[in-house]
This record gives C-alpha cells, structure tokens and sequence, in this order.
C-alpha cells in the first residue's frame, strides 16, 4: 500500500504560548512533507489578522505551502476582496474559501453582512476573480447542520465548484463507510473535484464530542465506549486515539483514498504517530 498523501490544519495562536506550541508542531510535522498546510479563522471572523500573520510568517520562514481560510463572517465585500488581494501579492496561491460560523457561535443563526458575501459559493467567485488561486471548499460528508438534505448538500457543492473550486474538505467523521458513501454519491452527480477526508485525532473527548454534536457528526456506540472516561487517563486515551486513527485511515486507504486533510489540533504528537504507523 503506498503512503497517503497528507495536508494538514493549523490554527492561529492567541498566545506567546500558544505561538509557541504552534511553530515547534510545524516544525515537527514538516518531515510528512504536507501538499499544503491550513490555517483557519475563528467564529466570526474572529481571528482575521493572526490568520494573516501566521500565513505570512509559513510563507516567509518554512517551505510549506500556506493555504489561508477565509470567510465572508461580519465583513463587508470590500474588505474580504482587500483580504484576498493581500494574500496574492503576499504570495499566497491557496485560499479555504468558506462562509464561515456566525459571530455568535456554530449553531446559531448566520445573518450577513449587509454589505457582504452571502455564502461561500460567492467568496470562491470572489477569490477567482483576484487571482488564479487553487481553492479548496468544505463538504459535510453527514450534511451540514442547516442543510435539509444530502441533496442540498451536493448542489451547494456543485455550485462552489462552477464557481471555480479545485478541491473539498471535508469535515470529520468516525467511521469509513461515512465518508465513502459520500464519495460514491458525489460521483453519480457528476462531481469530480478532490474530496479529501477530514481526520481529526481525540485529544480531549469532552471536547471532541461537543464538536462533533456542533457538526453534526454521529458518534457511534463503540467510539463513545472506546473514549468513556478517557479524559481521566491521558495515556490511555492518546493511545486509544491512535489506533483508531491509524484503523480509520487504513480502511479509507483500502478502497481507494490517496489524500488525507489531518485536523491537528496544533499538536503534532497524535499525527505524528499515526503517519509512523501508516508508513511514513
């Protein structure tokens, strides 16, 4: 079996710690040698400017290649337009292009901006017409939370992808089955995009279950079993979370998945282990 190809996301620090524990998980991770690597915005746009910064400084001092998020959240047209224009005199070639969690919070209502993008399909016609980025959008291989159906889901996405999208990520997900179902349904509607799976190691379970209720991600019985009180024992649970990660990305390998996008939580440790088993 070959090696996966690994992309890999970052979030941006909102600490001299933080900042820290950041930079020593890239310069570690960079040996997996990642097509590119993510840097997200928080709820609302929230963490516009340190996204900013933290591509700039990957772009400057590392040879990875940065691919920015940005979102339509609380911001007129003009200034998301002025934020993409940024990116490509910075050097940037690769935008996360997405609408964004409302300002109040995943699960509230997203209101726009009087005077801004609506949706993500818009932001990817906007970073097209700035410069010729590659850009990555997101599927919800379970349907987004406001979607009313599955079908709705892959509409959406063929619209991100006339607009000019070159490639999905998707959100996480527990078991194989759930993300190739997804895979075999978007072929049948013609969707022809690189639909790379998201994977996201358990670091604390407490917070991994609240995301994934946010998400929209089903949590089944085993996995809630297997993490049960997991918290309490931190090596154990770092255990328990490799081998279901390194089991999850085996089975995606088996039928046919060559890319792999790792949420890394800005921890290098649980990837790094996981790439150590699947051959890296």
């Amino acid at each position: 079996m070959t090696l996966p190809n690994l992309s890999l996301e970052f979030f941006p620090p909102n600490s001299e710690a933080m900042e820290q524990k950041l930079w020593q998980s890239i310069m570690e991770l960079k040996i997996l040698n990642p097509k590119f690597v993510s840097v997200t915005y928080g709820a609302g746009g929230s963490t516009r400017e340190r996204t900013h910064n933290t591509v700039d400084k990957i772009l400057q001092q590392t040879s990875l290649v940065p691919a920015a998020h940005i979102t339509c959240v609380d911001a007129s047209k003009a200034q998301v337009d002025e934020v993409l224009q940024e990116y490509w005199n910075m050097g940037v070639r690769n935008i996360v292009a997405l609408r964004g969690d409302p300002k109040t919070g995943v699960g509230t209502e997203f209101i726009a901006n009087k005077d801004g993008y609506l949706n993500a399909t818009e932001v990817v016609e906007a970073a097209r017409k700035i410069g010729d980025f590659q850009v990555s959008v997101s599927f919800y291989p379970e349907k987004h939370p406001e979607s009313p159906s599955l079908e709705h889901e892959f509409n959406v996405l063929k619209e991100k992808i006339e607009k000019g999208a070159t490639q999905a990520i998707g959100q996480f997900f527990v078991e194989p089955e759930t993300y190739l179902n997804f895979r075999d349904l978007a072929v049948k509607h013609g969707i022809k995009i690189p639909l790379l799976p998201g994977i996201m190691p358990v670091g604390s379970v407490s917070g991994y279950m609240r995301m994934a209720k946010a998400c929209n991600t089903n949590i089944p019985d085993w996995f809630a079993e297997k993490f049960d009180g997991m918290d309490g024992n931190p090596q154990e649970r770092e255990k328990r979370a490799e081998e279901t990660l390194v089991n999850l990305v085996t089975a995606l390998q088996k039928e046919g998945v060559e890319d792999f996008h790792f949420y890394t939580l800005n921890r290098a440790k649980l990837t790094l282990e996981a790439a150590k088993a699947l051959g890296f």
